[in-house]
């Protein structure tokens, strides 16, 4: 097997009740399959890159590049602390989600304002790009109709996603290994000077500019 799943879930588990968001970086890192319900299509799914540069001022935690059907995109993806309060009393925007929304707002503002930075990393212009944040877990975003209605309507630009897909990761790879057959082609995720060579190297990524 690929993975120790056990040692995966303990130190998921770990990652969790520490909140420590380095140790789920360094988790994911080591095991690409955590990401199993994010990536769309699964059979032919890419390389995963971590801590990838935008310029001087900003960095991805990870992305790697869908082939969808309709047009290839790069998925986009911040993560943040496993545990944190989403909303103040008075229903306002705490800063753990705050923070974490600025995050990918600035990655979006960034390719906005300097479109040529787009060519310069992913060597095309006509991009798309799909903006995942993840925060918080299932139970605090159903709490009350407010952050249920908040994230369903703050969806649009910026995909909401729970730390339980890390744990329902586990769960599917449990129930049907053979699944995950795609992930174990990169069993680890890449740093972001092999992200480089990908691109130069890789004829799927030709034909987005």
């Amino acid at each position: 097997m690929t993975w120790d799943i056990e040692e995966v879930e303990r130190n998921l588990k770990k990652a969790f009740d520490e909140n420590s968001e380095q140790k789920l970086l360094d988790l994911l890192k080591k095991n690409t399959f955590l990401f199993y319900e994010l990536v769309e299509r699964k059979y032919t799914m890419q390389p995963i890159f971590h801590e990838v540069e935008f310029g001087n001022k900003y960095r991805c935690d990870f992305l790697w590049l869908s082939d969808r059907s309709d047009y290839p995109q790069w998925v986009l993806v911040e993560i943040e602390k496993p545990q944190g309060t989403l909303f103040n009393q008075n229903k306002s925007v705490s800063n753990y989600l705050k923070k974490g929304i600025e995050q990918v707002d600035n990655w979006r503002r960034y390719f906005a304002e300097y479109p040529s930075e787009k060519e310069r990393i992913f060597k095309a212009k006509n991009l798309k790009f799909r903006y995942i944040l993840i925060i918080g877990n299932k139970e605090e975003w159903e709490k009350t109709e407010f952050s249920k209605n908040w994230r369903a309507y703050n969806d649009k630009k910026i995909e909401i996603r729970t730390m339980d897909v890390f744990k329902r990761a586990i769960e599917n790879f449990k129930k049907n290994p053979k699944e995950f057959f795609c992930f174990e082609e990169n069993p680890i995720t890449k740093n972001s000077k092999e992200l480089e060579e990908y691109i130069e190297k890789n004829s799927f990524t030709r034909f987005l500019g």
